[in-house]
């Protein structure tokens, strides 16, 4: 009898704790684990904002110029044309003192001193850099390729694969587009999430075309808008490894902008 007396009042205080954490999290837009590893759920504040928030990021840095010089190119046999379009958040930023070069591991192989020129308008430059990439390799070789903007002051930097053959011109056809924002030398940490899922584990629909925003302090690292498909991709970039990331989600038919705090650690 006392045993079923100890199991009944167990029973009873797991089930009066349960109600309870119900009760205190109410309204606070409770989710399942973040993923940051620490066991915190998420939750959200809300505030009244009339007009959609204008985020962007802050591209700009403090490098020099690179002292970046033309290959010797009586020392190589073969060679590829390289046409490489600026991504569209980078083009904004384009100028005339833009420089791109390629190196095979740790050496110059190719320069472009500054963006194309339209043909027609010597004043106009075009989105495009294209230059002559030299080796003594053939077939598929691993490229540094380096690209100085002058108006932020940085150089970003990605690896790539291109074939390293003379009959060969790559971004003729189809464009070939680096994802030059993913090498940048300001944030050198990226991490690429699914908006929704986040919204979700704080209990928010998420509403195409509404805004999703990713802050470290009142600086934004990564901005989007919801698309149709459900599963929208939201790039991260931090300064450091370990850096605490608060969302902030504005929904246009409520008017209010739900701020996410300790949702993502990088």
């Amino acid at each position: 009898m006392k045993a079923k007396k100890i199991m009944f009042l167990l029973l009873a205080s797991l089930v009066w704790g349960a109600c309870t954490s119900d009760d205190e999290n109410a309204g606070e837009g409770n989710g399942n684990d973040n993923g940051n590893g620490n066991g915190q759920k998420l939750t959200y504040v809300t505030t009244p904002q009339e007009e959609p928030p204008v985020w962007q990021m802050d591209w700009s840095y403090n490098q020099e110029r690179p002292n970046w010089s033309e290959a010797d190119v009586s020392t190589y046999e073969n060679w590829t044309t390289l046409n490489v379009t600026i991504e569209e958040a980078l083009q904004p930023y384009l100028s005339k003192d833009d420089m791109m070069a390629v190196f095979v591991n740790g050496e110059l192989r190719g320069m472009a001193s500054h963006p194309a020129i339209i043909v027609g308008d010597e004043e106009a430059l075009s989105n495009m850099f294209v230059m002559a990439v030299y080796g003594n390799e053939t077939g598929t070789v691993k490229i540094s390729l380096s690209y100085y903007c002058k108006k932020l002051n940085q150089v970003f930097t990605l690896s790539e694969d291109i074939d390293l053959s003379s009959d060969v011109s790559i971004g003729t056809d189809e464009d070939f587009i680096p994802p030059f924002t993913l090498g940048s030398a300001k944030y050198p940490v990226t991490k690429t999430v699914v908006a929704e899922q986040y919204l979700m584990l704080a209990d928010i629909t998420p509403i195409e075309g509404n805004l999703l925003g990713a802050f470290v302090g009142n600086e934004c690292r990564g901005h989007v808008t919801l698309s149709e498909l459900g599963s929208t991709r939201l790039v991260i970039y931090g300064r450091n490894p370990g850096e605490t990331v608060t969302l902030k989600y504005y929904d246009a038919i409520s008017g209010l902008l739900f701020t996410i705090p300790d949702a993502v650690k990088l």
